[in-house]
């Protein structure tokens, strides 16, 4: 009997399935809502138009991750599936189905390699703090910022008294132990505002310092070798942990890596012209991590202020050196991330 293919549209209240053949012939549709059931509904159904090769679905680490969870844990092969060409939506239209379709010829045809995370590791736990202390961070700057507005337009003698204050965390707990006392004036409500705010700011800074101490913990678990490396911090290795994922092993090689963070140089050639072009693609906040790293080398690290000397001489600019540099660090970060452990005891 021949291997099925499943594609898999996802949403956030049901999931829409087809199955196609090894020809590509289809073979039926199912709709199943996002729950344990409907997971059960949805391999129970693809099981019985015979042995399944692999499930295609878009979205494995939004809408489909819990369904993409489930089959892993059961043994099957998910791939995660970009979104439809919009070219193509705009010939054949668009449709839930036409997309579900669309996620098994990407399987079937070889477009789709990419296999989904397992989400089920340290590095998920890794993900879902920092995930909660970016937003705190994001918070306690704009309970900062509307802090240090109410204080230019506070009453001249409250903002008088409050200038005088150096620090912003002298300065919020300074505010939140002002007492308004009853709102009848101004100065009473300016009071009261800043309070509330200055308290938010205190809590949102204790927070962070307890998501700062629990992804400490957890990186230094996961990647202990990696943060004696010189430049890379906690933050950092977080970033590529969530990045690789709990099976590494789906990164089959440091290019790979480097086209996943956006740091592999892009084709650019046409007729006679042969260039390569900036890779703006990729994981941005992996990127932006590995520059950070670049830059920090660069001013602190011997070997590397050596290396970016003697590419100055070989007439290489400022960003061109940090692209190269960028490339070295994805080098490294592969081997104590994603490298088999034959290939670790060989580095």
């Amino acid at each position: 009997m021949d291997q099925v293919i499943i594609g898999v549209d996802t949403h956030k209240s049901n999931h829409i399935a087809v199955a196609i053949n090894a020809q590509g012939a289809r073979l039926g549709e199912k709709s199943i809502p996002t729950s344990r059931h409907g997971y059960l509904d949805l391999e129970a159904w693809a099981s019985g138009f015979g042995p399944i090769k692999a499930f295609g679905i878009e979205g494995t680490g939004s809408y489909g991750a819990g369904l993409s969870r489930d089959l892993l844990a059961k043994g099957h092969t998910v791939l995660d599936v970009m979104r439809p060409n919009r070219q193509l939506h705009y010939l054949h239209g668009k449709s839930d189905s036409l997309d579900a379709e669309s996620a098994a010829r990407s399987v079937l045809n070889g477009q789709a390699t990419a296999l989904s995370k397992t989400q089920t590791g340290s590095s998920e736990m890794i993900r879902h703090i920092k995930v909660a202390r970016d937003s705190a961070v994001k918070a306690k700057s704009q309970a900062m910022i509307t802090l240090k507005t109410l204080i230019i337009n506070a009453p001249t003698e409250l903002r008088d008294t409050l200038d005088r204050v150096k620090g912003r965390i002298t300065l919020a707990r300074h505010i939140a132990a002002l007492r308004p006392g009853k709102i009848t004036s101004p100065m009473a409500s300016a009071k009261a505002a800043m309070r509330a705010i200055a308290r938010r700011w205190l809590s949102l800074h204790e927070e962070i310092q307890a998501h700062d101490q629990e992804l400490g913990r957890l990186v230094r678990e996961k990647a202990p070798e990696l943060m004696k490396s010189h430049g890379i911090s906690t933050m950092t290795v977080a970033e590529m942990l969530i990045l690789v994922g709990d099976n590494p092993e789906r990164i089959k090689s440091e290019a790979a890596l480097a086209k996943l963070c956006g740091v592999c140089p892009i084709p650019a050639s046409s007729g006679k012209t042969n260039r390569m072009r900036l890779n703006r693609g990729g994981n941005r906040q992996a990127n932006a991590a590995i520059y950070r790293v670049a830059i920090v080398r660069m001013r602190d690290d011997e070997r590397t202020k050596n290396y970016a000397a003697r590419r100055t001489a070989e007439g290489k600019s400022r960003r061109e050196i940090v692209r190269c540099l960028k490339r070295y660090i994805v080098r490294e970060l592969y081997r104590h991330l994603c490298a088999p452990p034959t290939e670790q005891k060989k580095a």
